[in-house]
């Protein structure tokens, strides 16, 4: 059989995603997932019967991230795909779930056309990968490659008190197979972009070449509660100023540096929060990002310097808590050239870009050959309901995802490439 002639059923792709869309949803197009919430569970019990139903074999490890795992004609950790179902509290329905149920469409069209492959052909979610309720994102990939130990992501706090733990026991996915796991022979994740390079430049394929590096830091800042008429300005303590600047530091830091560096404040908190009431606290997050390792601590030292100068002249104290800090990551150069090729052959336009956004690849890329592939996105807008990716755009990234993932279970991995 000529496995290039292979295509998936794109109906069955979208009824997967119209169905999963409408647990947890979200004005009318959107989702609401948070990491092992109600909706969470009900999420992967879907998931997982789709897996069953394959006849696909399902391991559930201690962090309560899912392999289903179809064998091959050789013994061996599987050619791996797959990507989150959890979302953000305002999440649309294509982030994530794309990469899985296009796993589950691949290992579906494979059986329809009775192919057996090489090596094990298994495809995955991960816990947690938003980090959007449990700090930090791509938690569950993280536990799963060892860069966390599984005892101290149980002990995480959620933003709402939760424990992690108790809410993977409470939902009934704290699995038994052990964590760290076994290394796939080699991992590719579709994706949709969540930005707007691919429409901008009117391309269907991203070949990543990367993920840019993350820096999530929380500060909480301490000044001094007071009347907002009676106070003089030059004799306040005011944590919602000192937060203020943080912020517009952030910004200015972006622009200085230019080139791919991001700054971004998604979170702030007042306290005691009156409108008539000088602020005594004040806490915040600020997210860094760059491609480039140095360029990233640049900007980690430049907002330090800021930090240290406005607890001298605002009479402040600004602790800090890192809530994650991944350096750049670099993808195989063997999938991307396959990524490459596959996209070339199956007369899709593509491009070489990196990624703005975490992903549980830039995990699994410590400990196999790793690649990811991106449609485009509308607008560029994700997290956000009205996140959108046409109907061709996602079967023509199955489809990639598809022959990719052939290639790769026929080429020989055992060298080390980058």
């Amino acid at each position: 059989m000529d496995f290039q002639s292979i295509r998936i059923n794109g109906d069955r792709l979208m009824q997967r995603i119209e169905d999963l869309a409408t647990i947890g949803p979200h004005e009318d197009t959107g989702s609401c997932r948070l990491a092992l919430t109600d909706e969470d569970r009900d999420g992967r019990d879907l998931v997982v019967t789709w897996m069953k139903d394959l006849g696909l074999e399902i391991t559930i490890d201690g962090i309560g991230n899912v392999i289903a795992t179809r064998p091959g004609k050789m013994e061996g950790p599987p050619t791996l795909t797959g990507s989150h179902i959890d979302t953000v509290a305002t999440g649309g329905r294509y982030d994530g779930n794309l990469g899985v149920l296009a796993g589950i469409e691949l290992i579906e069209t494979l059986i329809e056309n009775d192919i057996t492959t090489r090596y094990p052909v298994g495809v995955a979610f991960f816990t947690d990968e938003e980090g959007a309720r449990f700090p930090p994102d791509m938690l569950g990939s993280l536990v799963y490659v060892g860069g966390l130990a599984l005892e101290q992501a149980l002990e995480v706090e959620g933003i709402d008190g939760a424990i992690l733990g108790e809410e993977l026991d409470r939902i009934g996915y704290r699995g038994s197979a052990p964590c760290p796991g076994i290394p796939p022979r080699a991992f590719v994740e579709l994706h949709i972009e969540q930005g707007p390079l691919l429409e901008t430049e009117e391309t269907t394929i991203g070949i990543v070449t990367g993920v840019q590096g993350i820096s999530w830091t929380e500060y909480s800042i301490t000044g001094q509660s007071n009347h907002a008429g009676t106070t003089p300005m030059h004799l306040r303590h005011d944590a919602g100023y000192v937060a203020a600047r943080i912020t517009t530091e952030a910004r200015e830091i972006a622009k200085r540096m230019g080139g791919r560096q991001v700054a971004t404040v998604g979170r702030m908190q007042f306290h005691p929060d009156l409108i008539n009431v000088v602020a005594r606290e004040a806490r915040l997050t600020v997210d860094l990002r760059n491609t480039d390792e140095a360029l990233l601590l640049e900007a980690e030292n430049q907002m330090e310097t800021c930090i240290r100068s406005l607890e001298e002249s605002e009479g402040v104290v600004i602790n800090s808590r890192s809530l994650a800090r991944f350096e750049p990551v670099v993808f195989d150069s063997r999938v991307i050239n396959i990524v490459s090729e596959t996209s070339s052959q199956l007369n899709f336009s593509s491009m070489q870009m990196p990624s703005g956004a975490g992903h549980d690849a830039q995990m699994l890329a410590r400990v196999c050959p790793t690649g990811m592939i991106f449609v485009p996105s509308r607008d560029g807008i994700s997290h956000n309901p009205s996140e959108h990716t046409d109907r061709d755009d996602l079967i023509a990234g199955a489809n990639t995802l598809l022959q990719s993932i052939l290639t790769l279970d026929a080429k020989d991995l055992s060298g080390v490439e980058q």
